[in-house]
Protein backbone atom coordinates (compact mmCIF):
# COMPACT_ATOMS: atom_id res chain seq x y z
CA UNK A 1 0.00 0.00 0.00
CA UNK A 2 1.53 3.67 -0.55
CA UNK A 3 2.33 5.71 1.82
CA UNK A 4 1.66 9.29 2.53
CA UNK A 5 2.96 12.31 4.82
CA UNK A 6 -0.07 12.03 6.59
CA UNK A 7 0.58 8.37 7.81
CA UNK A 8 1.68 9.83 10.69
CA UNK A 9 -2.05 9.91 12.37
CA UNK A 10 -2.07 6.37 12.42
CA UNK A 11 0.77 6.85 15.66
CA UNK A 12 -2.27 7.79 17.15
CA UNK A 13 -4.15 4.84 17.54
CA UNK A 14 -4.06 3.02 20.48
CA UNK A 15 -3.99 -1.07 20.75
CA UNK A 16 -4.53 -2.22 24.26
CA UNK A 17 -4.18 -5.79 24.41
CA UNK A 18 -6.22 -8.14 26.90
CA UNK A 19 -3.07 -10.21 29.42
CA UNK A 20 -2.03 -13.13 27.98
CA UNK A 21 -3.14 -16.51 29.41
CA UNK A 22 -6.75 -15.07 30.88
CA UNK A 23 -9.98 -15.67 30.87
CA UNK A 24 -11.89 -12.72 28.56
CA UNK A 25 -15.49 -12.40 29.41
CA UNK A 26 -17.41 -10.26 27.18
CA UNK A 27 -20.30 -8.61 28.71
CA UNK A 28 -23.12 -6.76 26.55
CA UNK A 29 -25.77 -4.77 27.95
CA UNK A 30 -28.68 -2.80 26.68
CA UNK A 31 -28.24 0.59 26.79
CA UNK A 32 -31.70 2.95 27.88
CA UNK A 33 -33.82 -0.43 27.62
CA UNK A 34 -36.43 0.55 30.19
CA UNK A 35 -37.40 3.13 27.95
CA UNK A 36 -37.02 0.74 25.21
CA UNK A 37 -39.23 -2.26 26.54
CA UNK A 38 -41.67 0.72 27.57
CA UNK A 39 -41.95 1.89 24.44
CA UNK A 40 -42.78 -1.74 22.71
CA UNK A 41 -44.86 -2.72 25.44
CA UNK A 42 -42.35 -5.38 27.09
CA UNK A 43 -44.61 -7.62 29.49
CA UNK A 44 -43.53 -7.37 33.44
CA UNK A 45 -41.93 -8.21 35.21
CA UNK A 46 -40.52 -10.59 32.41
CA UNK A 47 -41.60 -10.73 28.81
CA UNK A 48 -40.53 -14.39 27.42
CA UNK A 49 -40.69 -12.88 23.68
CA UNK A 50 -37.68 -10.34 24.71
CA UNK A 51 -35.86 -13.03 26.36
CA UNK A 52 -36.42 -15.67 23.69
CA UNK A 53 -35.13 -13.28 20.97
CA UNK A 54 -32.05 -12.50 23.15
CA UNK A 55 -31.24 -15.98 23.67
CA UNK A 56 -31.38 -16.04 19.69
CA UNK A 57 -28.63 -13.55 19.61
CA UNK A 58 -26.40 -15.07 22.18
CA UNK A 59 -26.20 -18.27 20.11
CA UNK A 60 -25.76 -17.20 16.77
CA UNK A 61 -23.18 -15.06 18.56
CA UNK A 62 -21.85 -18.04 20.60
CA UNK A 63 -21.95 -20.45 17.38
CA UNK A 64 -20.16 -18.13 15.19
CA UNK A 65 -17.51 -17.90 17.56
CA UNK A 66 -17.69 -21.27 18.88
CA UNK A 67 -13.88 -22.30 19.07
CA UNK A 68 -13.21 -19.40 21.43
CA UNK A 69 -16.09 -19.03 23.56
CA UNK A 70 -16.53 -21.53 26.83
CA UNK A 71 -20.41 -20.82 27.50
CA UNK A 72 -22.21 -17.68 27.48
CA UNK A 73 -25.07 -16.82 29.85
CA UNK A 74 -27.90 -14.43 30.06
CA UNK A 75 -30.66 -12.67 31.79
CA UNK A 76 -32.68 -9.45 30.54
CA UNK A 77 -30.68 -7.20 28.72
CA UNK A 78 -27.20 -8.64 29.68
CA UNK A 79 -25.37 -11.46 28.24
CA UNK A 80 -21.88 -12.28 29.30
CA UNK A 81 -19.56 -14.30 26.65
CA UNK A 82 -17.01 -16.27 28.17
CA UNK A 83 -13.27 -16.80 26.06
CA UNK A 84 -10.86 -19.53 26.64
CA UNK A 85 -7.98 -18.45 28.56
CA UNK A 86 -5.49 -19.23 25.57
CA UNK A 87 -8.19 -17.02 23.03
CA UNK A 88 -6.08 -15.15 20.38
CA UNK A 89 -9.24 -14.25 18.90
CA UNK A 90 -8.30 -10.73 17.17
CA UNK A 91 -4.84 -11.05 18.74
CA UNK A 92 -7.18 -10.49 22.17
CA UNK A 93 -7.24 -6.59 20.69
CA UNK A 94 -9.79 -5.30 23.61
CA UNK A 95 -11.46 -2.77 20.80
CA UNK A 96 -11.74 -5.65 18.06
CA UNK A 97 -13.65 -8.07 20.89
CA UNK A 98 -15.60 -5.68 22.15
CA UNK A 99 -16.92 -3.60 19.23
CA UNK A 100 -17.24 -6.94 16.92
CA UNK A 101 -18.92 -9.01 19.55
CA UNK A 102 -21.69 -6.40 20.21
CA UNK A 103 -21.69 -4.85 16.75
CA UNK A 104 -22.90 -8.75 15.88
CA UNK A 105 -25.12 -8.95 18.62
CA UNK A 106 -26.77 -5.81 17.43
CA UNK A 107 -27.03 -7.04 14.66
CA UNK A 108 -29.09 -10.30 15.23
CA UNK A 109 -31.52 -8.85 17.15
CA UNK A 110 -32.65 -6.82 14.30
CA UNK A 111 -32.60 -9.06 12.33
CA UNK A 112 -34.55 -11.43 14.83
CA UNK A 113 -36.83 -8.63 16.03
CA UNK A 114 -39.79 -9.56 13.63
CA UNK A 115 -39.70 -13.26 14.46
CA UNK A 116 -40.96 -12.94 18.13
CA UNK A 117 -42.34 -9.61 17.93
CA UNK A 118 -44.27 -9.65 14.55
CA UNK A 119 -46.91 -6.81 15.21
CA UNK A 120 -44.62 -4.57 16.34
CA UNK A 121 -42.13 -3.16 13.13
CA UNK A 122 -39.26 -1.36 14.89
CA UNK A 123 -39.27 2.24 14.90
CA UNK A 124 -36.05 3.90 13.51
CA UNK A 125 -36.48 6.69 16.41
CA UNK A 126 -36.63 3.63 19.15
CA UNK A 127 -33.99 1.06 17.69
CA UNK A 128 -32.00 -0.95 20.38
CA UNK A 129 -28.58 -0.59 20.98
CA UNK A 130 -25.94 -2.04 23.39
CA UNK A 131 -23.03 -1.64 25.40
CA UNK A 132 -20.27 -4.02 25.67
CA UNK A 133 -16.63 -4.06 28.00
CA UNK A 134 -13.88 -7.09 27.79
CA UNK A 135 -12.73 -7.95 31.19
CA UNK A 136 -9.83 -10.65 32.09
CA UNK A 137 -9.80 -12.65 35.03
CA UNK A 138 -6.71 -14.62 36.23
CA UNK A 139 -8.09 -17.88 36.97
CA UNK A 140 -10.63 -20.58 36.67
CA UNK A 141 -11.69 -19.40 39.92
CA UNK A 142 -12.36 -16.44 39.21
CA UNK A 143 -15.03 -16.94 36.51
CA UNK A 144 -16.13 -19.67 38.23
CA UNK A 145 -17.32 -16.99 40.70
CA UNK A 146 -17.80 -13.99 38.09
CA UNK A 147 -20.76 -16.41 36.39
CA UNK A 148 -22.30 -17.26 40.47
CA UNK A 149 -22.35 -13.74 40.95
CA UNK A 150 -24.14 -12.94 37.42
CA UNK A 151 -26.51 -16.04 38.46
CA UNK A 152 -27.12 -14.70 42.09
CA UNK A 153 -27.97 -11.80 40.18
CA UNK A 154 -30.17 -13.06 37.85
CA UNK A 155 -32.70 -14.57 41.15
CA UNK A 156 -32.55 -11.88 43.10
CA UNK A 157 -33.30 -9.52 40.42
CA UNK A 158 -36.30 -11.85 39.11
CA UNK A 159 -37.58 -12.21 43.07
CA UNK A 160 -37.98 -8.56 43.45
CA UNK A 161 -39.39 -7.95 40.12
CA UNK A 162 -42.27 -10.35 40.33
CA UNK A 163 -43.01 -9.61 43.72
CA UNK A 164 -43.30 -5.95 42.73
CA UNK A 165 -44.98 -6.72 39.58
CA UNK A 166 -47.63 -8.78 40.95
CA UNK A 167 -48.46 -6.47 43.80
CA UNK A 168 -49.49 -3.89 41.06
CA UNK A 169 -50.93 -5.55 38.56
CA UNK A 170 -53.00 -7.94 40.64
CA UNK A 171 -52.98 -6.50 43.91
CA UNK A 172 -53.64 -3.05 43.13
CA UNK A 173 -50.53 -1.01 45.14
CA UNK A 174 -48.94 1.89 43.79
CA UNK A 175 -45.31 1.49 42.79
CA UNK A 176 -44.52 3.79 46.24
CA UNK A 177 -46.88 1.04 48.41
CA UNK A 178 -45.14 -1.73 46.56
CA UNK A 179 -41.65 -0.60 47.11
CA UNK A 180 -42.45 0.28 50.78
CA UNK A 181 -43.84 -2.90 51.31
CA UNK A 182 -40.94 -4.71 50.00
CA UNK A 183 -37.92 -2.35 51.64
CA UNK A 184 -36.14 -4.41 53.98
CA UNK A 185 -37.22 -8.04 52.64
CA UNK A 186 -35.34 -10.82 52.62
CA UNK A 187 -35.51 -13.86 49.61
CA UNK A 188 -38.18 -15.57 52.22
CA UNK A 189 -40.43 -13.33 53.15
CA UNK A 190 -40.60 -11.84 49.21
CA UNK A 191 -41.66 -15.05 48.57
CA UNK A 192 -44.06 -15.73 51.23
CA UNK A 193 -45.68 -11.98 50.23
CA UNK A 194 -46.12 -13.63 46.71
CA UNK A 195 -47.69 -16.50 48.01
CA UNK A 196 -50.08 -15.32 50.62
CA UNK A 197 -50.94 -11.76 48.83
CA UNK A 198 -50.41 -12.87 45.14
CA UNK A 199 -51.36 -16.91 45.95
CA UNK A 200 -48.16 -17.37 43.75
CA UNK A 201 -45.64 -19.90 44.58
CA UNK A 202 -42.41 -18.59 43.30
CA UNK A 203 -41.30 -22.02 43.02
CA UNK A 204 -43.53 -22.91 39.70
CA UNK A 205 -42.59 -19.65 37.95
CA UNK A 206 -40.59 -20.34 34.69
CA UNK A 207 -37.06 -21.87 35.04
CA UNK A 208 -35.75 -19.33 32.04
CA UNK A 209 -36.96 -16.68 34.67
CA UNK A 210 -35.64 -17.59 38.31
CA UNK A 211 -32.58 -19.29 36.45
CA UNK A 212 -31.55 -17.15 33.39
CA UNK A 213 -29.90 -18.97 29.87
CA UNK A 214 -27.02 -20.66 29.66
CA UNK A 215 -25.86 -21.21 26.37
CA UNK A 216 -23.59 -24.01 25.59
CA UNK A 217 -20.34 -23.94 22.97
CA UNK A 218 -22.89 -26.41 20.98
CA UNK A 219 -25.65 -23.72 20.88
CA UNK A 220 -28.16 -25.54 23.25
CA UNK A 221 -29.83 -23.41 25.46
CA UNK A 222 -30.08 -24.13 29.32
CA UNK A 223 -31.82 -23.03 32.66
CA UNK A 224 -30.32 -24.57 35.35
CA UNK A 225 -28.34 -23.83 38.54
CA UNK A 226 -25.54 -22.62 37.56
CA UNK A 227 -23.56 -22.71 41.14
CA UNK A 228 -24.57 -26.38 41.60
CA UNK A 229 -23.37 -27.05 37.90
CA UNK A 230 -20.37 -24.47 37.81
CA UNK A 231 -17.78 -27.59 38.20
CA UNK A 232 -19.19 -29.65 35.56
CA UNK A 233 -19.57 -26.45 33.09
CA UNK A 234 -15.76 -26.03 33.17
CA UNK A 235 -14.70 -29.58 33.18
CA UNK A 236 -11.58 -29.58 31.35
CA UNK A 237 -10.28 -26.03 31.61
CA UNK A 238 -7.52 -25.19 34.30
Amino acid sequence: MAKSRFEYVRDFEQRDVLLPETYIVVRIDGKKFHAFSNYYGFEKPNDTRALKLMNACAKNVVLHYRSEVILAYGESDEYSFILRSDTTLYNRRVDKISSLFVSLFTSQYVTLWLKFFPDHPLDVKHLPFFDSRCVSYPNLKCIKDYLSWRFVDTHINNLYNTVFWQLVQKCGLTTREAENKLSGTVSSEKQEILFSECGINYNNEPEMFKKGSLITRKGDILHIDVIKKIDELFEGYK
